[in-house]
């Protein structure tokens, strides 16, 4: 669906205009990361009650538990950065929000287990595609000043939809007496779903698809929205620019990356960040935290009630984030949030070595707390965000969907093995091994990711062209700048 674009007025009324087009623009493009965060969340309290409700093994949990996420999310993010690319990042949006609606409703009303996982594996695909689709079109969309506070808003979003299912869960398990409770749980999802969809077909297309296809007049519209005439002249002379000197490689983002070796660089720092986010261990507090408390001594309300904390930790710590990425830059971000996560995971699993008791399991939340903040204000923040500005526009979808198939591949894989290691090893070993991890992710880090704060889409890309970030991120290393 295609909308007449006019330019805003001059002076104050413009100004006003810009900031209202940008915090609607905002509000609509992130509620896929509400639904990714709340599809993802609802689960933990869910599997409660349907264990019991569909006779599930413990095999049949964790494939309901993980299909959302493999094969579901992570081929999603392969086919949204190329559904991105073809039809645009508005149009994929809106396919999403078709997906997240049918997705929900066909969870809701699941018979058997294996329906159950055929339609988390379908929702998945909605899940993967948003996570590409939505921080692409608001990177694109944001004004260079913008583009970090806006890209994280995602996150926010994403967080905020975790926050929402935990709390949902838990009020529900309160109010409703029924095995079949889990039900509403999931169906709650199609309320945002449609939100998203009649949204996206009020919003524009990004200027960047729009400039790369030689729709410079579009874009130059879509831009006049949110920034003023000067600023706008400037970008698209930029985007003219990049797009005749990719001219024909538009298509080619395979080829392209097997020409150009700063490419594959970029590729690989994409799936080291996919990877070390995944590999916090963030994810197995979101999926198994009433699970945890439970195993400690807590009743399944009361745990339910307890995790409300974990998603409200969240929220808070990425509303923090958001607001220090106006100030600090994305490599000392990610350098605190590693350091932070190690320090309280190595306290969490001395912590696991306590007697079981209701204290012991309130100050297992305290840490799982502490180290859910570290995550979500310092890492979860920055990583969505560099994602979606370190990839060159020839590529941008297709790298972009590499990139969270990795993320949401390694997601699966701890997520399936998490309760068989506990299992096996205890709480405790198996919270060590994780801050052993994270020492190798702030290692990497610290030799590899560069600095993109500050920088526009087009330069940032001219820069990686000419190795001269590279230049840059050494120099920051050796005089301890960030």
């Amino acid at each position: 669906m295609s909308q007449t674009i006019t330019s805003p007025p001059s002076g104050l009324k413009r100004g006003r205009s810009h900031r209202s087009f940008l915090v609607r623009l905002t509000i609509i493009s992130t509620l896929g990361g509400l639904l990714f965060g709340y599809d993802t969340g609802v689960i933990s309290g869910a599997l409660l009650y349907m264990r019991d409700d569909l006779a599930m093994t413990a095999v049949q949990e964790a494939w309901v538990v993980s299909a959302l996420l493999f094969p579901g999310a992570a081929f999603g993010a392969l086919l949204g950065g190329r559904i991105s690319d073809a039809l645009g990042r508005k149009r994929s949006l809106i396919v999403c929000a078709a997906i997240f609606l049918f997705g929900a409703i066909a969870c809701a009303i699941a018979p058997n287990v294996p329906i159950m996982v055929a339609a988390r594996i379908f929702l998945g695909f909605g899940v993967g595609a948003a996570a590409v689709s939505a921080p692409l079109y608001l990177a694109e969309m944001a004004p260079a000043e913008k583009r970090g506070r806006m890209v994280t808003i995602n996150e926010l979003m994403i967080v905020t939809g975790q926050m929402l299912a935990f709390m949902i869960n838990a009020l529900l398990a309160v109010l409703i007496s029924d095995a079949h409770v889990w039900r509403i749980m999931l169906a709650v999802a199609s309320v945002p779903a449609i939100i998203l969809l009649i949204g996206m077909l009020i919003l524009p297309e990004s200027p960047r698809w729009l400039g790369a296809r030689g729709r410079l007049e579009e874009a130059r519209a879509v831009l006049l929205l949110s920034r003023s005439a000067e600023v706008t002249s400037t970008e698209i002379n930029e985007i003219v620019r990049t797009t005749e000197e990719e001219g024909a490689n538009r298509g080619r983002a395979w080829q392209l990356i097997k020409e150009n070796r700063w490419m594959r660089r970029l590729l690989l720092i994409g799936f080291g960040l996919a990877t070390v986010q995944q590999a916090t261990g963030i994810n197995t507090v979101n999926y198994y935290a009433p699970s945890i408390l439970t195993r400690s001594g807590l009743g399944d309300q009361a745990a339910l009630i307890a995790t409300i904390g974990v998603g409200v930790t969240s929220v808070l710590m990425t509303i923090l984030g958001i607001w220090l990425l106006g100030f600090v830059g994305r490599r000392r971000m990610l350098l605190i949030g590693f350091t932070g996560v190690v320090l309280s995971q190595v306290a969490l699993s001395l912590v696991f070595l306590l007697p079981e008791s209701d204290a012991t399991s309130y100050t297992i939340l305290a840490f799982m707390m502490l180290f859910v903040a570290f995550v979500q204000a310092f890492i979860g923040t920055c990583v969505w965000l560099l994602l979606s500005e370190i990839f060159p526009l020839a590529i941008r979808g297709l790298a972009m969907g590499l990139a969270v198939f990795v993320l949401w591949t390694v997601n699966a894989a701890i997520s399936f093995v998490f309760p068989v290691i506990v299992e096996a090893l205890g709480s405790s070993p198996t919270f060590l091994i994780f801050a052993a991890i994270n020492v190798i992710s702030f290692i990497f880090v610290w030799l590899v990711v560069p600095e993109t704060k500050g920088r526009s889409l087009e330069t940032l890309e001219t820069d990686f062209r000419t190795q001269a970030i590279q230049t840059i991120s050494r120099q920051e290393r050796l005089t301890g700048r960030r």
